[in-house]
């Protein structure tokens, strides 16, 4: 922005110079004349008031909010409050006794945080943060032992959605928007390595993160185990294995495990899950998108389970 109004004051100075080139009497002509230093001076003066002007619109405007808090004292309140915090940054070497408070506090809460240089912190926010930074969900987040047992309540056939390790932003939003629009009951993701829930994946989502539950949990593997003693198959999504998905009976309870496009599942995951399907590719590109892969496989259980019941 400074470059441009610089920009435009040595334009106005130009024009000053060539007015004065035609009054070719004018005393002032000397040294550095101040009738061309005055025009620029009036005529950017004259900016200044329109670019206040629309200072002030921009101020009036709504404004979407950062997803993060700082300072030590609010991020300790919003955790008792009950926020949820998607993870924090500490700077190293905090020795106050409020710091050791908060560190305490988020090893009681199990809230992931990483100890930083002082210069991340700086490049996250100007203002003064006391070295901690904390980066607020935009979503409540619930527990896969609370809503598995309320889907068998309601006779419902679960069908699930776990993704391990999906960093992307986008590619979170996306997911979710293909499983609600699938049907499907909940999405589970890790409390680690997973991407944060902010206002990028919230638009991805097209607002079904405001309509689906996100369950986010400890150990991505006590969660299969969990599922599985509760009659759930849960079917890995490998493009290494022999089986299509579409050979696979997915009129029942069901659970689709899917990996980042650059890593996959993790093999504890792997050798964890009932059965490994995969999808057939027909081209050159060896790869689809993870939310494209999504929306084939649940809709293959949606095209069985509604086979299966007669509906349309």
């Amino acid at each position: 922005m400074r470059v441009h109004f610089f920009a435009e004051y040595i334009v106005y100075f130009y024009n000053g110079r060539r007015l004065l080139r035609s009054r070719p009497n004018d005393k002032n002509r000397k040294g550095y004349n101040s009738f061309p230093i005055a025009i620029g001076i009036i005529t950017h003066s004259s900016c200044l008031h329109i670019f206040a002007y629309f200072v002030l619109l921009y101020n009036l405007m709504p404004h979407q909010k950062d997803n993060f808090i700082f300072g030590l004292h609010p991020v300790i309140e919003a955790i008792e409050s009950g926020k949820e915090i998607e993870k924090i940054f500490i700077q190293a070497n905090l020795t106050s006794q409020v710091a050791k408070d908060l560190q305490r506090l988020l090893r009681e809460n199990d809230i992931q945080f990483q100890y930083v240089p002082l210069e991340k912190l700086n490049r996250i926010t100007g203002k003064n943060h006391q070295g901690v930074v904390a980066y607020v969900s935009e979503i409540t987040y619930q527990k896969t032992e609370d809503i598995l047992p309320f889907l068998f309540e309601q006779g419902k056939v679960p069908l699930l959605l776990i993704l391990d390790e999906i960093t992307d932003v986008r590619n979170m939003g996306a997911l979710v928007r293909t499983a609600e629009c699938a049907g499907a009951q909940a999405v589970i993701i890790p409390q680690k390595g997973s991407a944060l829930i902010n206002a990028e994946g919230m638009k991805a989502s097209a607002g079904a993160l405001n309509i689906l539950p996100v369950c986010r949990e400890k150990s991505l593997g006590e969660t299969v185990r969990f599922l599985q003693n509760s009659g759930v198959q849960v079917l890995a999504c490998n493009e290494k294995t022999d089986t299509s998905y579409t050979a696979a009976d997915l009129t029942g309870p069901t659970a689709f495990v899917l990996g980042s496009e650059g890593k996959g599942i993790s093999n504890e995951l792997l050798d964890l899950c009932d059965k490994q399907v995969k999808i057939p590719l027909m081209g050159k590109i060896d790869s689809l998108n993870v939310s494209v892969s999504a929306g084939i496989v649940l809709f293959e259980a949606v095209r069985q389970r509604t086979i299966n019941t007669g509906t349309k």
